[in-house]
């Protein structure tokens, strides 16, 4: 996607993904290119971003984290709370169909599952689950 960025006084002021209606080349206004590398999905993240006023094209720049198999291990098991959760609403949500027995299914699965989370210790084995 292209990019435009204002620059005055050596700042970046302004960003925007439509032409400027001064036009590139006026009032500090400069074409941009992101540049985000591929990262892998539950093992990475973007950070921030930066610029590169120096580069022709401005480069809006992505660095990139490591997730730790503790902070993924942590969001997985919080997943398996949340999909427990939502069973409790949708059987709170009508007391004339209301079953306790689906309660605890979901429950005895969200247990076994985070079981299942906690005793992972890379990111390989989280990925099978």
């Amino acid at each position: 996607m292209t990019h435009y960025v204002q620059v005055l006084n050596g700042e970046v002021k302004s960003v925007w993904d439509t032409p400027p209606s001064e036009g590139v080349g006026n009032n500090g206004w400069r074409n941009a290119v992101e540049v985000r590398p591929a990262i892998q999905a539950g093992r990475q993240g973007y950070t921030a971003h930066r610029f590169d006023l120096n580069a022709n094209p401005v480069q809006i720049i992505w660095d990139t984290y490591e997730i730790s198999v503790a902070d993924r291990k942590g969001g997985m098991k919080s997943n398996a709370g949340f999909e427990f959760q939502q069973v409790v609403n949708q059987q709170a949500r009508n007391p004339e169909t209301y079953d306790a027995a689906a309660i605890e299914t979901a429950r005895q699965a969200m247990v076994a599952k985070q079981a299942a989370i906690e005793a992972c210790t890379t990111h390989d084995q989280l990925d099978a689950i």
